[in-house]
């Protein structure tokens, strides 16, 4: 008989996989404080209830530990103001979108838009004004890629950034030319490296970009954050921020609209110095409690595999020798890499290319052979394209995989998009190689990359069981690299809580850990693979209170 208080809370009716192999399955819990003080039989969960106990009866259903998303861009968001161009597969889909939108708002001072595909343009180029201006006018246009690792833009928004013939380094990317004549093209790449930076970003702003203002920031980030709660995902790892961004989390927290628990990595792009440094320290000391953590470091070594800026080993498909180049030379990033480390700060790294990729773990051998091992937990993010030789390495470094499950699906990167074409069909054994990396005993951090696939954890966890594309039927593609549902449950919960150093307080259902957990609508641990999607978070709870129900939504 329990002779403590009451709980605050009781879930009573469930089937819950805590995650926790200790005790792999439970029927009721109680919370107390915030805190799950208790979990057992149905026929004990009354000892714990008292006359102010919320009872929670979960009707049977599949409870599991709140999902933790280690990679989703919830700052960056989608934003309704802009022109939506996903699923517009050809150029005539995007005119005839933008055409649309731009009858709507005859007023519009700038044509936004985001999520264009690259394999909508026609021949496998990449895109340029001339693709914008037939439709655009003397509107000035920003389009972004999907993985906003790209910017398109129109003759008139050349001229409004002040994108010229010998005026294409920017604070906000590198403007393509034409290799005749030199003039600027529409298209600019490294995007993400550059306009998602701290100087990137107020130059847009300054510029009048509206997508680079305040409000509108603000405004893409609660609506991702409202999102996010919607789909059960109790914990979001925001993984680029400048510190002028923070006071977003803070506006959003003194609202209400900070109902997940947050962990904010701050970027770090070339020329950061040891005053910046000092700075990212003093904010994690400021930011360090259970709701809002800063403190990880992002850098990035390659780009992506699309524009063929990823750093892969052999050159492109079709290409006699482009094979992509890293941002920094590798023995320079190996000796910023061990300088970081020796400061004591988590890296994130981005890295798809599988030149990139040895590149970074090449550079975490040179810090640990520097500096001596530490639990550092650096992240090698998206893991896209794997050379096999490197797999080992994951686990013998301690480097956790972060990957994007739903990106591996064959309507996105499989036969006849970009990425595979690029890639090489005799490369694309080395696509996601989730089961490979699980293997030989690599963490899995799972996550969505969020606003470049969608959000929702059912989604990637789908497709990294399936491999199959998110409409049903057709083929898997490379199914030799997928997972089960525990493991791929496991990947977004214990994998993400362990990567960001959580696994003490968040990511299994445990006594002593923190009440975040989400009530499905499906047992996705026990139907078809198939059936996965559409499942629904029907309650989620977050430190022992009820945040959102599906009657809410």
């Amino acid at each position: 008989m329990n002779s403590s208080p009451p709980a605050d809370l009781v879930l009573i009716g469930a089937r819950i996989h805590t995650v926790d192999p200790a005790l792999p399955e439970a029927e009721a819990l109680a919370v107390r404080d915030g805190r799950i003080v208790w979990l057992g039989a149905a026929a004990d969960a009354a000892a714990w209830t008292g006359p102010g106990t919320r009872i929670v009866d979960a009707g049977g259903r599949l409870v599991l530990p709140g999902f933790i998303d280690a990679h989703n861009h919830v700052r960056l968001g989608s934003d309704d103001a802009c022109v939506q161009l996903a699923g517009a597969r050809s150029l005539e889909a995007i005119h005839e979108r933008i055409v649309a939108w731009r009858a709507a708002h005859p007023d519009a001072e700038w044509i936004e838009a985001e999520a264009f595909d690259y394999s909508a343009i026609p021949g496998g180029r990449m895109p340029t004004a001339a693709d914008l201006d037939p439709v655009t006018g003397d509107t000035p246009a920003l389009v972004l890629s999907y993985d906003v690792h790209t910017a398109w833009l129109n003759t008139a928004a050349l001229h409004r950034l002040g994108i010229r013939k010998g005026r294409t380094s920017l604070p906000f990317g590198e403007a393509a030319t034409d290799p005749e004549t030199g003039e600027p093209t529409g298209f600019v790449k490294d995007f993400a490296v550059k306009g998602l930076s701290r100087d990137g970003h107020r130059a847009l702003r300054e510029l009048g970009v509206p997508w680079a203002a305040p409000e509108r920031q603000y405004g893409r980030l609660v609506k991702s954050l409202d999102d996010a709660i919607g789909y059960g995902i109790t914990t979001v790892v925001e993984p680029q921020n400048s510190l002028d961004d923070l006071a977003l989390f803070e506006r959003a927290r003194a609202e209400g609209r900070l109902r997940s628990r947050i962990v904010a990595a701050l970027f770090h792009p070339r020329g950061t110095t040891g005053t910046d440094l000092d700075a990212f320290a003093a904010a994690a000391g400021t930011y360090a409690d259970d709701r809002l953590r800063v403190g990880p470091l992002k850098l990035y070594i390659d780009d992506v595999v699309e524009p063929r800026t990823a750093a892969l080993l052999e050159p492109y498909a079709g290409c006699g020798h482009h094979r992509g180049d890293t941002f920094y030379p590798p023995e320079e990033f190996a000796e910023l890499l061990a300088r970081l480390d020796a400061r004591g700060f988590q890296c994130f790294v981005h890295a798809t290319g599988d030149r990139g990729i040895r590149t970074v773990l090449d550079a975490v051998a040179h810090a640990r052979r520097v500096n001596g091992p530490r639990d550092a937990r650096h992240q090698i993010v998206h893991v896209e394209c794997l050379d096999p030789a490197d797999t080992p390495r994951f686990a013998e470094l301690g480097v956790v995989a972060c990957m994007q499950p739903r990106h591996a699906a064959p309507d996105i990167a499989g036969p006849g998009q970009d990425w595979a074409e690029n890639i090489g069909q005799d490369r694309w054994h080395k696509a996601w190689p989730l089961r490979s990396l699980h293997t030989a005993g690599a963490v899995l951090a799972l996550s969505s990359d969020w606003n470049v696939a969608e959000m929702d954890p059912m989604v990637g966890i789908y497709t990294a069981v399936t491999r199959r594309p998110l409409n049903g039927g057709g083929e898997p593609w490379t199914p030799g690299e997928t997972i089960d549902v525990a493991t791929a449950v496991e990947g977004y919960t214990m994998g993400s809580a362990y990567a960001n150093f959580l696994e003490n307080e968040r990511g299994s259902l445990s006594v002593g850990k923190l009440a975040d957990f989400v009530v499905l609508s499906r047992d996705i641990l026990r139907i078809d693979p198939e059936d996965i999607p559409g499942t629904v978070a029907e309650t989620v709870v977050v430190g022992g209170e009820v945040v959102h129900t599906r009657a809410d939504a």
